[in-house]
Formats: structure tokens, sequence, C-alpha cells
């Protein structure tokens, strides 16, 4: 039987629980998911559509599907976080890795759409790794 992992958004009025019991996992570097998240790539793991419980602001969400492409987003209203989402076509339920509180068992698959991937994305995975915040020197 598959764990039970809990998530939600940066608020705190959007929880859920989800099965772990993840098909895939991506990085996606195309530039949809860029704009969709804000950063260098969305980190998507996909399950079946049914592993979902929403616990807590279900009705606090609201999705966006782009108008001409297969791509879709659920947020909080309140914060803005990425929650999971149903594809358009309904044959999965994607969940952002990082609306997750704990750790899935399921390892990356891929890095997808890397010829999309920024320069700045490349050269700061060999920037400097610090704890916390950066402090600069005065």
């Amino acid at each position: 039987m598959s764990e039970q992992l809990t998530g939600g958004c940066c608020c705190g009025a959007v929880s859920f629980s989800v099965k772990d019991d993840f098909k895939k996992f991506f990085f996606c570097h195309c530039e949809q998911c860029r704009k969709l998240t804000g950063t260098a790539h969305a980190a998507n793991l996909f399950t079946l559509p049914t592993n979902i419980t929403w616990t807590k602001g279900e009705q606090l969400t609201k999705r966006f599907d782009h108008p001409t492409r297969a791509f879709s987003r659920v947020f909080c209203t309140e914060c803005g976080s990425g929650l999971p989402f149903l594809t358009q076509n309904k044959k999965f339920l994607i969940v952002p890795a990082g609306s997750l509180d704990q750790e899935p068992s399921k390892e990356v698959d891929a890095n997808i759409f890397c010829e999309e991937q920024t320069k700045w994305h490349q050269a700061g995975l060999q920037a400097e790794k610090v704890t916390g915040f950066f402090q600069t020197k005065k």
C-alpha cells in the first residue's frame, strides 16, 4: 500500500493528501512551464487522478487553462502557490513537487525540453551554495 503524503499552499489555506504512487517525475524547462512557475523549470509528479484528497480549502483554488495549448495551472487564490491539477484530458493528476510537505519516493525521471533551458539556470547550477540567505561582505 502506498504511503500518503501531505501538501498545500504557502499560506496554509489549502491542503491535500496524495498517495506516494507517482508514475513519472519531470523537470520541464519549456518556456510555458517557466512562465507558469516563475522559475527555471517546473518540477511535476504525475499520478492517477483518484490519488488525491483535498483536506482543506479546495474552494480557494483557481484553474488557468492556456487557450491554445494543453498547459494548465491551479493555484491558491490567497497566496498564489501552485497546487495539484488534472490534465485537460483528465488522464493524469499533476502534483507540483514543491507543494508537498514530504519528499516523494519517486526519483526524477528526466529533464525535458532542455533545449529551452535558460543560460542563467545552467550557470546558476555552478554558483556558490549557502545554507540560508546569502550575505554580502561589507
